[in-house]
């Protein structure tokens, strides 16, 4: 009843069709077993008044069969109709929502949740909600009705038989009750659930990896985590189903033993009355009508499995629609400014014990540059994802032009931030409308200037559709290089006054790094720059240079000024030089 509760809460408009369709689905079960009543009927016409039988009465008790039979259908069909307009509201408002609540998160969620696990939850999960309301629940009003009318029909007919009859009956819902319900069933359906969203994770890894493996020439198990996850799925379902076995054979040779209780008993019977035509037809009645109790009892076990499914689904469509997201003010304040200041900011990440940065004062002024350099893990990319409000600062505050980013409308926010990241992403479409991301409103003379600053048009003249050409399975690939000047035209085309650049050039050729080092010069002429960096000759200009190391600011200064300090920066810098002088040669062949 919570699952339902919560399903109808999706249903606007549509609450009444699902009592509708209980209602439905109740009335063709009590009408689907009148045929089984008319035909007992018929026979016992027969057998009792076999010389003197009423020809009418048979062929009225036959067309009235037939009439019912059809009606359980229509009424079935009905049933479907309502349960299935229900479903498909309940599917899009989930869907609806779960989209809204995604858009309006912010940036730090996606940081935490894969690609595939959102997926995962928001197409499959609402899937399995709409075919256990579609599909599964109208069985629920005849797993109800179906005993309520056996206890009818024992005390209408023979109550030995019907007793005899709820024996396998009770026996096969306690297995069943055993193998589907309590703490087992709910433990399974979540770990089940737990696992497909690994699993559907991993693929997704899996599959944008592939080009990886085929380079280096690997194998299917240098994806450790996803052989893994297929493992765990494995084990997990193997241990369940062995856990299951011998309950599962005893209920299947239980609920198909109706003949071996309902015949000795009816034995007995004739034994003690000598009534042996009555008790036979009452046998035969029974021996019609307990296939449907197996029937049915096999559909309440699918039901009660859709239902356990169903609530998982619900469960983790609510956990995300329920994600908090960032405060907005009602009075939002207005940028004024785009100089930067950290004022004794601190941070952890959600679950995290350790600050992933602590008391950092920092000011970056209006056009100027900042980068930020230190080892892997060390708190720049938090530094940097603070300012457009990936989260919320734990202490302390960051602001724009002296205004607290929290007192600002999030897509205020945004207007005024660019992004280059070292993975940006295209959109399955045109390379046009992949860079009108940027600027939706920009004129065609706009993004060809974006194009030109970027370094793209190398690009787009080798592509036969040029900027109409579409990225992805159905069109072309680029290089991961190519994918950044694209993503960079983007930023350009844009034209934001904060640039915040998260190790553009890191993966980059240097053939590309060359020229993503041109269109940076051009999108940060002017601008506010945040820059992080671990290739310190893109960073020997910036205004100021700030060192990390473990969440703090531990030395700052000009590209000289800290080599002449001789700490961490100079022997970063003394390292990097070493580095790119690193070459291979070949050892000289003596006699």
């Amino acid at each position: 009843m919570n699952t339902l509760s919560k399903l109808q809460a999706f249903m606007t408009g549509r609450k009444a069709l699902l009592p509708g369709a209980l209602v439905f689905s109740a009335i063709s079960t009590i009408t689907g077993m009148v045929p089984y009543v008319l035909i007992w009927c018929i026979a016992k016409e027969l057998f009792s008044n076999s010389e003197t039988y009423s020809h009418l009465l048979i062929t009225n008790y036959a067309w009235w069969a037939v009439g019912t039979a059809v009606a359980s259908v229509v009424f079935y069909f009905t049933a479907l109709t309502f349960s299935h307009l229900a479903a498909f509201r309940v599917e899009t408002n989930m869907r609806k929502q779960a989209m809204q609540k995604i858009v309006g998160l912010p940036l730090g969620f996606f940081e935490n949740n894969t690609s595939g696990r959102i997926r995962k939850i928001i197409d499959e999960n609402i899937s399995i909600t709409h075919s256990f309301l579609a599909h599964q629940l109208p069985d629920l009003a005849g797993s109800i009705v179906m005993p309520l009318t056996t206890l009818g029909l024992i005390s209408v007919f023979e109550w030995r038989l019907g007793l005899a009859c709820l024996i396998p009956i009770v026996v096969s819902m306690i297995i069943m009750n055993f193998m589907m319900g309590g703490s087992n069933g709910r433990k399974f359906m979540t770990s089940y659930m737990n696992s497909l969203e690994d699993m559907n994770t991993e693929a997704v890894e899996y599959v944008r990896g592939i080009p990886v493996v085929k380079v280096f020439q690997q194998t299917v198990y240098s994806f450790k985590n996803f052989h893994d996850s297929i493992l765990k799925y494995k084990n997990m379902v193997i241990a369940y189903t062995k856990l299951m076995e011998k309950p599962m054979s005893i209920y299947t040779v239980i609920i198909n033993s109706f003949a071996f209780i309902l015949v000795p008993v009816a034995i007995i019977m004739m034994g003690n009355s000598g009534n042996f035509t009555s008790v036979i037809l009452d046998l035969f009645f029974y021996i019609l009508i307990t296939p449907l109790f197996g029937q049915r009892i096999m559909k309440s076990m699918y039901l009660n499995q859709a239902i356990g499914q169903a609530s998982e689904a619900v469960n983790r469509v609510e956990d995300l629609i329920n994600v908090e997201s960032l405060p907005v003010v009602k009075n939002p304040q207005k940028i004024k400014g785009h100089d930067i200041c950290f004022n004794n900011v601190s941070f952890a990440y959600p679950g995290a014990k350790k600050k992933a940065i602590d008391s950092i004062n920092l000011e970056i002024p209006d056009g100027k540059t900042i980068a930020l350099v230190g080892a892997s893990g060390s708190g720049k990319t938090t530094i940097a994802r603070l300012v457009p409000r990936f989260w919320d600062t734990d202490k302390g505050k960051v602001c724009i032009g002296g205004v607290d980013v929290r007192q600002i409308d999030p897509d205020d926010l945004m207007q005024h931030i660019s992004f280059v990241f070292q993975n940006n992403k295209l959109f399955k479409t045109t390379l046009r409308e992949n860079i009108l991301y940027g600027n939706p409103t920009a004129s065609n003379q706009d993004v060809e200037r974006a194009l030109e600053l970027a370094q793209c048009r190398e690009i787009i003249n080798r592509l036969p559709n040029g900027l109409n050409t579409k990225i992805g399975v159905d069109g072309t690939y680029l290089s991961g290089g190519e994918q950044q000047r694209i993503s960079l035209a983007r930023a350009i085309l844009k034209n934001a006054p904060i640039v915040v650049l998260d190790e553009a050039t890191a993966f980059t050729d240097p053939e590309n790094e060359h020229l993503i080092q041109q269109g940076l010069e051009e999108l940060t002429e002017g601008k506010t720059v945040l820059m992080i960096a671990h290739r310190l000759t893109s960073v020997q200009n910036a205004d100021k240079i700030l060192v990390i190391d473990k969440g703090k600011i531990v030395e700052q200064g000009s590209h000289q000024n800290l080599i002449s300090e001789n700490g961490i920066y100079s022997k970063m810098w003394n390292e990097y030089q070493q580095s790119i002088k690193w070459t291979i040669k070949k050892e000289e062949q003596h006699a």
